[in-house]
C-alpha cells in the first residue's frame, strides 16, 4: 500500500509511510493521487482530497464530518441511538431563544460550545449568572441534562473495533472529568454495556477512529461525544499497538494480503460485545 501522512506523530510506526507537511498540499498532488490512503489529513483537506483527489482518507469522512460539531454529533447519534442521549436543545443564540431554553432547562444543567474540546468548552450552569456568562461566549446554544456521575469513561474505537479505554474520575475542583482539566485515570473494567454503544454508534455511523466519552448512570450507558483526535494519555501500552491496529484495518480494507507475520499486525484487543 501506498500512505500518505499529514500527522508525523500519529503514523510514526507505520511503515512506507510518505508524510507531508500540511501547508505543502497543493505542491504534491501527484504523491496525492497515487496514494492508496491519506492518513489524518487536517479538515480544510477534506473537500480536495474526497471530491476532487477522490483518495480514500483516513480517518473516514464521517469521523470528520460528524465529529466536527458538537451540535451535529447530538444529531448522528439521535438518528440512531436515541434512547442513550441525554435530554439535548439546540438553538441559535438569540434572546428569545435564550430565554426559551432557559425557562425548559432544570438546574443544574450542562451547556456547551459546539466546537470545542479538552472540557474547555463545557460548563455546568447553575444560575442565571452562569448562563449569562456563557451566552456570552458561543455562536450557537447547546445545552443539556446535568446527569449524576462523578466520572465517565473514554473508550477507544480504531477501525472497526473497541481497543480499550478507562475510566475519568472527577477533578478535585468538581464536574470535570477530562484529564486535561484534573481528571484522573481509573484502570477498572470497561462495562461491556459501554463497549456495546460504542460498538453499535461507531459502526452504524462509519466511525473509524475515535475516542468515545460514555456516562454510566446505573448501569445504563448514554453517550456525551467523541473525538476523532484523542489524547494518548491513560492508554498506557495501547499507544503502542495503535499503529498496528490501524494498518490491519487499512489493509483488510484494500484487500491486501500481507505475510502473517507482520510485526505490526496485532492480535484482537478487547472483545467487543454485540
Amino acid at each position: 500500500m501506498k500512505l500518505v501522512s499529514f500527522d508525523a506523530f500519529r503514523t510514526l510506526r507505520l511503515p512506507e509511510t510518505h508524510y507531508i507537511k500540511p501547508e505543502l498540499f497543493f505542491t504534491h498532488l501527484a504523491d496525492l493521487r497515487e496514494a492508496d490512503w491519506v492518513l489524518f489529513p487536517e479538515y480544510w483537506q477534506i473537500n480536495p482530497l474526497v471530491f476532487g483527489l477522490k483518495r480514500r482518507i483516513f480517518p473516514s469522512l464521517a469521523s470528520y464530518l460528524i465529529g466536527h460539531n458538537k451540535i451535529e454529533m447530538t444529531r448522528a447519534f439521535m438518528a440512531v441511538a436515541p434512547e442513550h442521549v441525554p435530554w439535548t436543545l439546540t438553538a441559535p443564540n438569540d434572546p428569545t431563544s435564550a430565554e426559551r431554553l432557559w425557562q425548559q432547562m432544570a438546574l443544574p444543567f450542562v451547556a456547551k460550545i459546539p466546537k470545542s474540546s479538552m472540557g474547555e468548552g463545557v460548563f455546568l450552569i447553575e444560575s442565571q449568572d452562569d448562563w449569562q456568562r456563557y451566552l456570552k461566549l458561543t455562536p450557537s446554544l447547546y445545552v443539556q441534562e446535568w446527569l449524576p456521575i462523578d466520572r465517565d469513561l473514554r473508550i477507544i474505537w480504531i477501525g472497526d473495533r473497541v481497543i480499550g479505554g478507562f475510566w475519568r474520575r472527577q477533578s478535585d475542583q468538581g464536574f470535570h472529568n477530562n484529564l486535561s482539566r484534573g481528571g484522573r485515570i481509573d484502570h477498572s473494567p470497561l462495562p461491556e454495556a459501554a463497549v456495546a454503544l460504542v460498538h453499535r454508534l461507531a459502526t452504524a455511523l462509519d466511525i473509524n477512529h475515535a475516542g468515545f466519552d460514555i456516562a454510566m448512570v446505573d448501569g445504563y450507558p448514554f453517550v456525551l461525544e467523541f473525538n476523532r483526535l484523542f489524547g494518548n494519555r491513560g492508554l498506557g501500552s495501547l499507544n503502542n499497538d495503535i499503529p498496528g491496529v490501524i494498518l490491519d484495518y487499512l489493509e483488510r480494507q484494500s484487500g491486501c494480503n500481507d505475510p502473517d507475520d507482520d510485526p505490526l499486525r496485532p492480535t484482537p484487543i478487547w472483545p467487543v460485545a454485540i
